[in-house]
């Protein structure tokens, strides 16, 4: 972890490798040791720096119930997919602030 005055508390991304296969790198990329701090880093500051369990998970649980749910429609194509990622762009997701 790493922590930084405007963006909160971070985790350190697993960095690439030149040595990996495109097969290998495409399946490190979509691993948890590689998504889920992509999906930490992605949580707005005010919720990365409580320092209570119980009150971070009221806050996150209100903070994820108020993305909308996007599912995708056949034969459509979403503006957005429901991943937290692809919210980042929306401050008024992130209390005005955009990640």
């Amino acid at each position: 972890f790493v922590y930084r005055p405007r963006l909160g508390t971070l985790v350190v991304i697993l960095s690439k490798r030149e040595t990996r296969s495109a097969a290998n790198q495409t399946l490190f990329d979509s691993s948890f040791a590689v998504q889920g701090p992509k999906l930490w880093n992605a949580v707005p500051r005010h919720l990365n720096t409580i320092p209570s369990l119980e009150h971070l998970k009221n806050q996150f649980t209100k903070f994820l119930l108020s993305i909308p749910d996007k599912p995708p429609i056949k034969r459509s194509s979403p503006s957005n997919s429901n991943s937290l990622l692809s919210w980042r762009g929306y401050a008024s997701l992130w209390g005005g602030q955009i990640c």
